[in-house]
């Protein structure tokens, strides 16, 4: 059983390929991505930047009974759902920056997880990540039983269009297409994996805040975030709306401890007079995720809408996406 293994990374895209019948079509989770390590000794859940998670979702541990006895490593997405069944982001932000196994065990009886399944990497002693898509697909079915927590998503050949409108009309976030023929391509964001969104939304680095006004005197008001572009650290404007109460109390005391005198942004192009004005700038370590409804030509966010933390993810890796 390996240690680590870095998960293959799909590029985003404004439109679906045009040769549907070599491709699959899957739900676009939006949820955390994690790779399950299963074997004997229990079940270990590895993030996307290759931490240990397996603490944060106790519940998980149901992965030992779905796999029926397999050593196995599963590619797959930590989701929790809404009121009306959609994976909900937002909900799982209230297990995702908790800590401590009393306040975890706590909000685990109020937001249960469930572990979606898309991806068999590894069964027994053989490594399948030379095989084609499609056969890990047919593996994973005949491996994983879903039952309590753990799923195994359709998916779909062909029809992506057909998909992508219904999932436009059910609120769901998008698709992801997978080459049938690819080999599973582990650390590397590869064309052979594409996802189109219904909705416009950016991981963004989190490179200072501006002092709120009115009911949020005295306190954080906006993010002003950026991305990376040739090593360097691009503005992309401020986010204030999304925002609720726990959210600032608890950015607030992740920003506490990363203040810094100067701007980490790059200096072309400026940054507004009034944010240069008032900001307080901070060490970009902390990344978020932003809806928005497009770019302006000026290379920033119009109406941008906070949706969380991406404690998931590495600050360098963020760039901006099609």
């Amino acid at each position: 059983m390996p240690e680590v293994i870095e998960p293959m990374r799909a590029v985003a895209t404004d439109r679906l390929p045009t040769d549907e019948s070599r491709w699959a079509f899957e739900l676009k989770w939006d949820g955390v991505r994690s790779l399950a390590f299963v074997d004997d000794s229990g079940v270990r859940l590895q993030s996307r930047n290759l931490l240990d998670i397996t603490p944060q979702y106790p519940e998980l541990g149901e992965l030992a009974d779905a796999t029926g006895g397999h050593r196995v490593v599963l590619d797959g997405e930590i989701v929790a759902y809404d009121e009306g069944g959609r994976p909900s982001f937002e909900r799982l932000q209230q297990r995702i920056n908790i800590a401590g196994a009393v306040r975890i065990q706590r909000r685990m009886a109020e937001i249960g997880v469930h572990y979606v399944a898309f991806d068999l990497l590894r069964l027994d002693d053989r490594s399948l990540v030379e095989l084609p898509y499609a056969d890990r697909r047919r593996l994973l079915q005949d491996t994983v039983r879903p039952q309590g927590r753990v799923q195994v998503p359709a998916y779909h050949v062909g029809d992506g269009a057909a998909l992508l409108e219904a999932t436009r009309r059910q609120g769901l976030e998008g698709l992801v297409a997978k080459r049938l023929d690819s080999a599973y391509e582990a650390g590397r964001r590869s064309r052979c994996w594409l996802k189109v969104k219904n909705v416009r939304r950016q991981e963004l680095v989190i490179g200072g805040w501006l002092p709120g006004e009115g009911s949020r005197s005295g306190r954080l008001g906006s993010l002003l975030v950026g991305y990376y572009e040739d090593a360097q650290l691009r503005y992309a404007g401020r986010v204030g709306s999304g925002l609720s109460e726990a959210d600032l109390g608890r950015i607030g005391q992740a920003l506490a401890g990363l203040g810094r005198p100067d701007s980490p942004f790059a200096a072309t192009p400026p940054l507004p007079p009034p944010v240069r004005r008032s900001a307080r700038f901070v060490e970009p370590s902390l990344v978020a995720e932003v809806a928005f409804a497009e770019w302006t030509r000026s290379g920033t966010l119009r109406a941008p809408r906070f949706k969380g933390l991406r404690s998931d993810r590495i600050a360098t890796d963020v760039g901006r996406e099609p």
